[in-house]
């Protein structure tokens, strides 16, 4: 492996070097998917002979007992800009731990104030200043450290004034200039404590003044995904379909204009699944196993689904499921016309999983009081049901609109649900439409955002249900469907070696 990577790359005499920094790892504090993200990619990097590290805030919620850490650095200095004597430096530690194979060491800066007292991992005021401590912190930190990255991949808003720290106050740094970056965009509409949507002249940020002080009123007004995107030298998001999308006025969030100028340096490279742990044949989380030789097996999965919600229980009866986060960007609002006709016009059940917004909260848990044997709600968060669900549920939704990759499809795919979903993003370039002419497809994909487009598919979904042979056929080509990390890891390599290079 290291002579094939080394023939690839031939200036690399020594493992590329490449440091992860993000708000959220897996398993030591993750919120959303960019956790399990940073955890599969590192790992996948990993085999391919690069030397990768992660670091990430230490969070009061991670427990040190559970995860052995080792002092690396006391009581390191921080810079704040600020002109005040008292407020000039920020104390911090660095610890560090190294878990078992494969081995990926996981780096972790310590601060009482702004990371050990707060026991969630976003939604504080003082945002801004948590997160620029982490990316100062860590350059800092790297001055003083033995391990010195060649590329350093940043994620989202939290970290993009890394790569404005480096292109200005570090630039002449003779250690730290030479480092690359490279920005990973997993969410544009995420950009700060702001509202990116509403900013007046008066408060709007160009991304090219020096970076605010700490403890300045301007620093909660800078937008930090706009400076990622300046400073970083490669820029990437996490499908190739979401890469052209943001640089259109849909999809933009206001970055569209800039995204087309640096278009050079923008490109997509989808996420990936971990397929040790994401495997229906050995998964200790779901009631029965399972694999494409014996989908029987699969039935008794939907079985315990429809006993699990109270459902009447009816293997002719298909169930759609849906595994997600309550809110706009996940289409639910097409639901509210048209899924009172469908489990009641329709021999269908709808079970789903996930938290979210009260008015949504409030429709499904309505609806599910109306029709008690075909609706089941769980309107909360549950890792180990939402593996139920993908197990036992004949077709998975996700009207979203918008998505920049989506991991659920490709979880639902790989346990034999067939994926509903609309024609954007991430599910746009892992859903293949179904063609009944030519037995070709994974899943049933529509265009328009609106809810006739998805009761539309839905309804081709349960027809194409009537026709075992086929259905079974379908639900083969989404489990063999190859969504590993392996060959998404490559790419990022690729990109690594387009950043060194410059």
């Amino acid at each position: 492996m290291k002579n094939s990577i080394s023939q690839k790359f031939p200036f690399f005499k020594k493992p590329l070097k490449v440091l992860f920094v993000s708000a959220e790892v897996y398993p030591y504090a993750t919120v959303g998917g960019l956790g399990m993200v940073i955890f599969s990619l590192s790992r996948a990097l990993k085999k391919l002979n690069i030397d990768c590290r992660i670091f990430m805030p230490k969070y009061g919620s991670i427990d040190e007992k559970k995860y052995k850490t080792e002092m690396i650095l006391e009581g390191l200095k921080v810079p704040t800009d600020e002109t005040v004597e008292e407020k000039k430096f920020l104390i911090c530690n660095v610890k560090t731990h190294f878990p078992s194979e494969p081995d990926v060491p996981v780096y972790f800066l310590e601060n009482m104030e702004y990371y050990e007292k707060r026991s969630n991992v976003y939604g504080y005021s003082d945002d801004p200043i948590r997160f620029l401590l982490l990316t100062r912190g860590i350059l800092d930190f790297l001055k003083q450290f033995d391990w010195i990255p060649d590329v350093i991949n940043c994620t989202d808003w939290h970290t993009g004034s890394l790569p404005n720290y480096l292109k200005t106050i570090y630039s002449q740094d003779p250690v730290l200039s030479k480092i690359k970056t490279l920005f990973s965009i997993h969410n544009l509409s995420h950009q700060g404590v702001f509202d990116h949507h509403f900013v007046s002249q008066m408060d709007f940020d160009d991304g090219k003044s020096p970076i605010a002080s700490f403890f300045s009123d301007k620093l909660p007004k800078q937008n930090f995904m706009r400076r990622g995107i300046i400073f970083a030298d490669i820029v990437n998001t996490v499908s190739e379909t979401y890469a052209q999308e943001i640089m259109t006025p849909e999809y933009g969030e206001k970055l569209d204009d800039l995204l087309k100028e640096v278009r050079t340096k923008v490109s997509g490279i989808l996420n990936g699944l971990d397929y040790t742990q994401m495997n229906p044949a050995t998964d200790k989380l779901i009631p029965f196993n399972f694999g494409i030789s014996n989908l029987k097996d699969r039935v008794k999965n939907k079985t315990h689904l429809q006993k699990e919600f109270n459902l009447e229980v009816s293997q002719d009866t298909p169930v759609l499921g849906m595994v997600t986060r309550l809110d706009e960007q996940k289409g639910i609002d097409l639901l509210f016309p048209i899924l009172e006709t469908l489990v009641s016009e329709f021999d269908c059940q709808f079970v789903v999983v996930g938290g979210g917004e009260a008015k949504y909260r409030s429709f499904l848990e309505e609806i599910s009081k109306k029709f008690p044997k075909k609706i089941g709600c769980h309107l909360m968060l549950d890792f180990n049901l939402s593996r139920h669900i993908f197990a036992g549920c004949d077709i998975l939704l996700m009207p979203s609109k918008f998505e920049p990759c989506g991991v659920t499809q490709m979880e639902a795919m790989r346990y034999g649900a067939i994926p509903v979903v609309r024609k954007t993003g991430g599910l746009a370039d892992t859903v293949e439409d179904f063609d009944p002419k030519n037995n070709t497809g994974n899943g049933f994909v529509f265009e328009k955002f609106s809810s006739h487009a998805l009761f539309g598919a839905i309804v081709r979904a349960l027809e194409t249900f009537k026709y075992k042979k086929n259905w079974q056929e379908l639900m083969k080509r989404a489990m063999r469907a190859d969504f590993s990390w392996e060959a998404s890891a490559k790419k990022y390599l690729e990109l690594y070696n387009k950043a060194v290079s410059i």
